[in-house]
């Protein structure tokens, strides 16, 4: 029997982690997993692991430096880092450090968590270097190996996958004996729109659109509590807005939590302005719309819809408009909706999307040696650039830990283990105090 693959996923928040765990379940279908949470202002509360859904055998919150300390004493097969584009390239100097030269190494495999609408350069770049830097759809390839090759840089890691996580049940409106078609979904996102003024406007269009359809059951899905943080930051809770809506929200309408495939199951229309739950959305066949109201703007991600036939606005569902999406647009951007049953069904399950990604990595295995990871910036090709990067994260210009940055702490009392994790959350909950109460105020006083 062959013995199991280890490796470990290095994750910077909840929604990351979720990525990382199960691409590295697609990857290496028979691992035993690692979990390892990057010390930061996003590291996940345990509800928040609690609502992904992904577990390992062992998850521990670790530094840049620490998880380096962790790559050199444990032999992982495979490392998937899920994190933003600086802390990717800190690992990659890291590791090159570790093995300068070719070498028995684990393969670094990275890639995006959702839709890649923003700093799409910047991020790419920052993840050359890894063995495979994985792209959610053709679309995403494609734009990815132009922008490696418009440098200069290989493009061989870009590798076609889709998102790990879409699946789940198709939806079929006229399926007998549900009501799924009557509930509507809105999927808001921690930091899009980021204004008080455009957060409130969309909370009190999905509360007018329950008062407009009694009907319906219209849920305002979170991302997380106050206090808490994912990938991105969110200054104004909708949890609060919803407090300030004169008469509350009417009794058709609540504010839920939960894992999202969970809460698509029962859902006949997905509403949002970009998030990547649209995808999830889409892929089981549920009508769904982006968001217009606050117009097509690169700020607010939902230009990344163009021309897939679900831009939509509040006024156009309320009058019943129910959004059909663009078959074509789907295909180029990872996305197979299909039936429950039937020949198109069978299509759709036997459609393996990591079966190239899984055969590259499977490559990588078998060699005996990897070379260094080579990462695009450099000393040389970014010197004003990389040193700042690699600093943040504790690492000098060469990629080795600065003095005191990967501190042991194995050695340490219980009590002083335990003292340390408190202050840590001590100053984390002021961080997010600052964030979500102080700052707004500030800048407010600013406007006067």
């Amino acid at each position: 029997m062959p013995e199991r693959k280890r490796v470990a996923v290095l994750a910077d928040s909840d929604t990351r982690w979720k990525w990382g765990a199960l691409t590295a379940r697609r990857l290496v279908p028979d691992h035993q997993l690692s979990g390892y949470l990057l010390r930061g202002r996003a590291t996940p509360t345990a509800r928040q692991l609690g609502e992904v859904g992904v577990r390992a055998e062992r998850l521990t919150e670790v530094t840049c430096a620490g998880f380096l300390a962790e790559l050199e004493r444990e032999r992982y097969d495979v490392v998937v880092l899920a994190l933003v584009g600086g802390a990717v390239q800190a690992v990659l100097h890291g590791a090159r450090a570790l093995w300068p030269a070719p070498a028995r190494r684990p393969v670094l495999v990275t890639g995006y968590v959702g839709v890649v609408y923003e700093k799409l350069a910047d991020g790419l770049l920052l993840r050359h270097g890894a063995d495979l830097v994985l792209a959610n759809s053709r679309h995403d390839a494609e734009r990815f190996r132009a922008v490696y090759e418009g440098v200069g840089a290989d493009a061989g890691a870009v590798t076609e996958t889709a998102l790990p996580f879409l699946g789940g049940t198709a939806y079929e409106p006229d399926a007998p004996g549900g009501d799924r078609a009557r509930r509507v979904v809105f999927a808001v996102q921690p930091s899009v729109p980021d204004s008080r003024a455009d957060r409130a406007y969309l909370l009190e269009r999905a509360a007018g659109h329950a008062r407009r359809h009694p009907d319906r059951e219209v849920l305002i899905k979170l991302r997380s509590k106050p206090g808490e943080h994912t990938t991105h930051l969110e200054e104004q809770p909708y949890q609060r807005l919803a407090q300030r809506i004169p008469g509350g929200l009417p009794p058709n309408c609540r504010l839920v939590y939960g894992n999202m495939g969970e809460v698509l199951d029962g859902t006949g229309l997905l509403v949002t302005v970009s998030s990547t739950a649209a995808l999830e959305s889409l892929h089981r066949s549920v009508p769904t719309a982006v968001l217009t109201d606050l117009g097509i703007r690169e700020a607010l991600g939902n230009h990344h819809f163009l021309g897939s036939g679900c831009l939509a606005s509040w006024d156009q569902l309320d009058s019943g408009h129910i959004p059909r999406a663009d078959p074509r647009w789907l295909a180029a951007h990872g996305v197979r909706p299909g039936p429950q049953t039937g020949p198109a069904a069978d299509e759709r399950a036997s459609y393996d999307p990591y079966a190239l990604a899984r055969a590259r990595v499977g490559g990588l295995l078998a060699a005996a040696r990897l070379p260094s990871p080579a990462p695009y910036y450099t000393p040389t090709t970014a010197p004003g650039y990389l040193p700042g990067i690699l600093a943040r994260h504790r690492l000098a210009p060469d990629g080795t830990p600065l003095a005191g940055a990967a501190r042991p702490e194995a050695g340490e009392s219980r009590l002083r283990r335990r003292l340390r994790g408190h202050l840590r959350e001590a100053a984390r909950g002021a961080y997010r105090h600052g964030v979500q109460r102080v700052a707004p105020v500030i800048r407010r006083l600013g406007e006067l």
